[in-house]
């Protein structure tokens, strides 16, 4: 899929030491919303040290964005707001394996997006670190009653130590 919100940045232009701000104008972040399956992203802001080491290249930063969501159980929207920092590695591709091998990557690595020897995208990996900030099942203040209404139990009904007590007061009325 192409990202509106790729930023492309050439190594060969790329200063150790730079500081990159990226914004998103409304059209890409109307299509980031659709991406993450928001119902608005109304902000989305990043600003990020650049470092380089050779072919590797790393963007410390922090990324800020206001976003609403639909709640998982009323479908309400939800406003919240994702300010995080990141650390992005980005490092040339492995070579010389067999095409499609999978990789194992360890969690010292697990922020590390690979490319193409000429240039790296900021902006999309910006975009996959705000998908993993916003929350995956978000709640208006009126889920909770919507549940109770709905027969759902809360979790601390459905507990085992909920229905140990609600087994031991059956046996104790008896």
């Amino acid at each position: 899929m192409t990202d509106t919100f790729a930023h492309h940045l050439r190594l060969d232009q790329l200063r150790d030491g730079e500081r990159i701000e990226l914004v998103a104008d409304e059209t890409e972040r109307a299509a980031i919303a659709r991406r993450l399956g928001l119902e608005a992203l109304s902000c989305l802001e990043a600003h990020a040290a650049m470092t380089r080491t050779g072919e590797v290249v790393r963007a410390k930063g922090r990324l800020s964005a206001a976003l609403t969501q639909s709640c998982v159980v009323t479908g309400e929207p939800v406003g919240a707001h994702v300010d995080e920092p990141f650390d992005l590695v980005f490092m040339p591709e492995p070579g010389g394996g067999e095409p499609d091998a999978e990789i194992e990557l360890g969690a010292s690595e697990l922020d590390m997006t690979f490319h193409d020897g000429s240039t790296i995208d900021l902006g999309t990996a910006v975009a996959d670190t705000l998908a993993l900030g916003v929350n995956p099942y978000p709640r208006s203040a009126g889920a909770d009653a919507a549940l109770k209404e709905a027969g759902v139990l809360s979790e601390t009904e459905a507990s085992p130590f909920a229905v140990l007590a609600q087994l031991k007061k059956g046996s104790d009325s008896s």
